[in-house]
């Protein structure tokens, strides 16, 4: 197998396009290409280019999987689940995580606390700092941790509602801001509680 071409300069993701002379194109980092020594009309051997193709998979994840956790916080298994649904090698995606947790770049623990800030920020309810834990793949390990001091949300409940109802009489109104509040985590007695302190308690629907 032989090499017929090396991109001389990178693309948008800083890979180097490697043609050959079976048509494949690999697109390799830097660092693959200097530690593989790569120049046109190189001749590889079956040893050879397995190695590469492994070391180029190994590379993708890691630099895929450091893509990742700058853009968004993440847990291991999110991570791992990200990777290999972007196309990387399940085995070299398991393996990417394990580096980025050996470079402590990645933490259940910390992921976890951000994810939770993050929905009281937001005003949201303990129901939905629960959904976003298990949408993030968070070990339950650390559920009980993060949401321990979980804070009163009632305020802002009160503050949505004025926002959002101009007549608290008017039932469509009721109906819209209460399912937009379930929807945000908060229960239905947190709620009720919400309307009774605007004296809208008259029209609010019954549990369900």
């Amino acid at each position: 197998m032989r090499i017929e071409s090396v991109a001389s300069g990178p693309d948008r993701a800083g890979r180097y396009a490697v043609r050959l002379d079976t048509g494949e194109v690999l697109r390799l980092y830097r660092q693959t290409l200097q530690d593989f020594g790569l120049y046109p009309q190189m001749e590889l051997s079956e040893d050879q280019w397995r190695k590469l193709k492994t070391a180029a998979a190994e590379m993708s994840a890691k630099m895929r999987a450091v893509r990742i956790v700058s853009a968004s916080s993440v847990s291991r298994k999110d991570l791992e689940q990200r990777l290999i649904h972007k196309g990387e090698d399940p085995l070299q995606a398991k393996r990417a995580v394990q580096w980025m947790e050996d470079l402590d770049l990645l933490d259940d623990r910390k992921t976890a606390r951000q994810v939770v800030d993050r929905c009281i920020s937001k005003g949201y309810g303990i129901a939905r700092a629960k959904q976003a834990l298990y949408e993030k793949r968070i070990p339950k390990d650390y559920w009980q941790e993060v949401l321990q001091d979980y804070p009163d949300q009632q305020e802002k409940i009160v503050d949505f509602l004025r926002a959002r109802l101009g007549d608290c009489r008017d039932e469509r109104q009721v109906r819209k801001a209460t399912d937009a509040l379930l929807r945000r985590g908060h229960s239905y007695s947190e709620i009720r509680q919400a309307m009774q302190a605007l004296t809208c308690d008259s029209d609010f629907p019954e549990d369900e």
